[in-house]
């Protein structure tokens, strides 16, 4: 008989003896809370595997996709980011905590949320990982879902553990798994957290907050700057105007006119 949503997450946790090894800790302590994480995310990945192998998971696929990346190396760099061999992955359809995140539990009491997505990570992968890409994202990462040697979805594995959300902007995969996890209040659940995205964005807010306003030279406010697209100038009252920044060292500038600008090779900013 198939166990409704709320009752499957706890007899699998309960089954894996993980309904303390994958809760996040409560002392924010630097040392305790280091040794905390490690024990509680230790001696349990095996188990876990072996079970997930088994568990009726929507989203998990075999790994012998054609393409796939193969290493017996890897390294662990956050919740959702990993290196392959030579290759650096970005863990498809999830997004965990970053590394520098931290969270409040239910006490108010505030934990490195960051670095224990990156433990459970640590836990849930295994030596003869494999990698099936679906992507490249804009940073040059390759957007992949990741199986153990089993075959179990690493990803899916993930969001299961509560260790990160369900990445919806980007995919659907995983909004069932991330609802289980959700409803049995596991992993991140337990606390209250600030999704990574506005974390993230937050991040970025106050760090531009926190810059010194540019002043043009008097007459000259057309800002030209130099990115990936190539060299775009930015006009006053434009999409991007505010939030772009002049490095004249980097052989950005100000220009006074459109024509200037088209004069020295600059184009114009769509926005």
């Amino acid at each position: 008989m198939r166990l409704g949503k709320i009752p499957y997450v706890a007899v699998l946790w309960a089954a894996l003896g993980l309904g303390f090894a994958l809760i996040p800790p409560k002392t924010a302590q630097a040392v305790g809370e280091r040794t905390a994480i490690e024990a509680q995310t230790g001696g349990q990945a095996a188990k876990a595997r072996q079970f997930a192998s088994n568990a009726p998971q929507k989203a998990a696929q075999k790994s012998s996709q054609p393409g796939s990346i193969y290493s017996k190396n890897f390294r662990v760099v956050d919740g959702d980011t990993l290196v392959l061999g030579e290759v650096r992955i970005r863990l498809f359809g999830i997004d965990a905590p970053e590394l520098s995140q931290r969270c409040s539990d239910m006490q108010g009491t505030s934990w490195d949320c960051g670095t224990w997505s990156k433990a459970v990570l640590d836990r849930l992968a295994h030596p003869g990982l494999s990698c099936a890409p679906k992507d490249t994202d804009r940073y040059g990462r390759t957007v992949a879902v990741c199986y153990d040697p089993k075959g179990v979805d690493v990803n899916a594995a993930m969001v299961a553990a509560g260790a990160a959300y369900a990445y919806v902007k980007y995919a659907k995969d995983y909004i069932e798994t991330e609802q289980d996890a959700r409803a049995g209040g596991i992993g991140l659940w337990r606390a209250a957290v600030i999704p990574p995205a506005q974390y993230r964005a937050d991040k970025r807010a106050t760090q531009l907050a926190s810059k010194p306003v540019q002043s043009p030279p008097e007459g000259c406010a057309i800002k030209g700057n130099i990115s990936k697209s190539g060299k775009l100038y930015h006009l006053p009252g434009g999409r991007w105007y505010e939030g772009t920044r002049i490095s004249l060292s980097s052989g950005e500038r100000w220009f006074c006119s459109e024509d200037d600008a088209q004069a020295a090779g600059w184009r114009r900013a769509q926005g």
